[in-house]
């Protein structure tokens, strides 16, 4: 945010920085978590973009190093549709081994017994953390499911924890992926649903000294909170607001405001898809039609009928997207 809107309206630190924000639902989603970590085996958190999937995992790893029973290990790797069972492998040596500059072995068979030999020396449950893991090919979650039987069949634990968007939960209970599915334990992350409205309130007071009233009158606070549905949406439009404001010099800011700066294909169905973790190519893949199809499916230019038949495939398969 630019520093002349902050100054303008007060605020002390921008809406990227503030800390994290608990609904009982999240206290709920941390306990399970913890415990199905401890347990060991693949662990599954989805939510649409936005939700506060990465920021959970952060608070997750903050409270697994408080209370030091588990160790963590972390895919760094940025692009999630090239990650292999290697790769993955890789960041669990790096974060198993303890001697200096120590290199992992490539060959298959000998990387194994090896990663076996720091899962047994480590004696506490090892949880291996994978964001955007929508992206990950089945094969490498085959692969995992056999590298977490295998530590198990050592006598120790080891959790994998996908996170990613709601394709995750719908790829892992398609039949063709039954072997992995049916082992899973797969949670949902809701984000703010339901609680929308306290976290603006929150989110304005975390960030300036200042009463709500002077940032923004309360018919503007509840008219983004009906409008947006995850944190993402509500920091987004909230600094557009706060800048638009600024520029006309209003101040606090008007449901007008609020009303000019809302996309108008916010809620248009190629938006919902995409949050659920579905473009063209992904829907057009997975219904078996034309990608140019998928297209005139979100842009409403398809017939009714065919529109049904393409809606109803979609509610088939998990996609509930209304």
């Amino acid at each position: 945010m630019l520093s002349d809107v902050m100054a303008y309206f007060n605020l002390q630190q921008s809406f990227d920085q503030v800390g994290y924000f608990a609904t009982p639902q999240h206290q709920q989603l941390m306990r399970e978590l913890k415990l199905a970590i401890h347990q060991g085996g693949l662990v599954a958190m989805t939510g649409v973009v936005g939700a506060g999937k990465t920021t959970t995992l952060r608070q997750l790893q903050v409270e697994l190093k408080r209370d030091q029973d588990v160790i963590i290990s972390s895919s760094l790797a940025v692009d999630k549709s090239r990650v292999n069972l290697g790769t993955l492998m890789m960041a669990l040596f790096f974060d198993l081994a303890t001697e200096r500059d120590f290199k992992p072995p490539t060959q298959p068979e000998r990387r194994e017994r090896k990663l076996l030999e720091l899962m047994e020396k480590s004696r506490k449950p090892v949880v291996l953390i994978v964001d955007d893991a929508h992206d990950l090919h089945s094969q490498t979650l085959v692969g995992l499911k056999r590298l977490i039987e295998l530590v198990q069949d050592r006598g120790r634990v080891l959790a994998i924890l996908l996170a990613g968007h709601p394709k995750l939960k719908n790829d892992l209970r398609r039949p063709n992926l039954e072997e992995i599915g049916a082992r899973a334990t797969t949670f949902v992350l809701e984000g703010i649903k339901g609680h929308q409205l306290p976290y603006v309130q929150w989110l304005l007071g975390e960030c300036s000294e200042s009463p709500q009233g002077e940032l923004m009158n309360e018919e503007a606070i509840a008219l983004l909170a009906e409008k947006l549905m995850t944190p993402l949406q509500i920091k987004h439009y909230l600094r557009l607001a706060l800048e638009a404001a600024h520029q006309v010099g209003v101040k606090p800011v008007t449901p007008e405001v609020i009303e000019a700066v809302l996309s108008q294909g916010l809620n248009d169905l190629e938006a919902k898809l995409v949050r659920h973790g579905y473009n063209t190519k992904a829907l057009a893949h997975l219904l078996n039609v034309r990608p140019a199809e998928v297209r005139s499916l979100m842009h409403g230019r398809l017939p009714p009928g065919r529109t049904q038949e393409l809606r109803d495939q979609m509610l088939s398969v998990g996609i509930l997207v209304s």
